[in-house]
């Protein structure tokens, strides 16, 4: 299957996690990817840190943008990002989830109601739960999911968490992971 879209969801070890995968995308990368990390309401210099590293486009959205191909989005500080019917972003600053905001279920839970079976949705490495009910809606709703292996996650429980409630979930490292998201591109 190739997805239309791929939600990332991260925190503990994100950084890290994230430079192991993203340099490795190509500035003509097909698809969007969409990333929540928790952090603090401050600014984050996700967006400045990536963009030095990566090939591919990385963005701090706007609310009601379009969500392009070949774009990675990240979650603003204090922002719930969520995908619209149709293809554009939403930011809220609804009530945290989890003690997050931005939160990955709210994330992956809208990625899911929007491109159902054709969302990939990757939780790696974090110290919390936040992404594992999310993994479970884009699982219900038929799209894959696919996890950072627990064993050699900086912070395995939000890894372990999502495993715990996807029953078709695969467990990569994170090499794997990257080389999975070129194949799917691929095809």
């Amino acid at each position: 299957m190739i997805p239309a879209a791929i939600v990332i969801g991260t925190s503990a070890g994100a950084v890290q996690a994230l430079s192991e995968i993203l340099p490795r995308l190509p500035a003509d990368y097909p698809l969007p990817i969409l990333i929540v990390v928790h952090v603090p309401a401050a600014p984050s210099g996700l967006t400045t840190l990536f963009s030095a590293k990566c090939a591919i486009g990385v963005v701090e959205p706007d609310d009601k943008e379009a969500i392009l191909p070949g774009t990675v989005y990240f979650a603003p500080p204090g922002y719930h990002l969520l995908v619209e019917p149709g293809g554009s972003i939403a930011l809220s600053a609804d009530e945290p989830v989890l003690f997050s905001r931005p939160s990955i279920d709210v994330l992956f839970e809208s990625a899911a109601d929007t491109y159902g079976p054709d969302l990939l949705g990757i939780v790696l490495t974090g110290a919390n739960e936040d992404g594992s009910r999310g993994a479970a809606q884009i699982e219900a709703r038929g799209g894959s999911v696919l996890v950072e292996d627990p064993a050699t996650a900086y912070a395995a429980a939000m890894p372990a968490a999502a495993l715990a409630r996807c029953s078709a979930a695969s467990a990569l490292s994170l090499d794997a992971i990257a080389d999975h998201l070129l194949r799917v591109a691929a095809r």
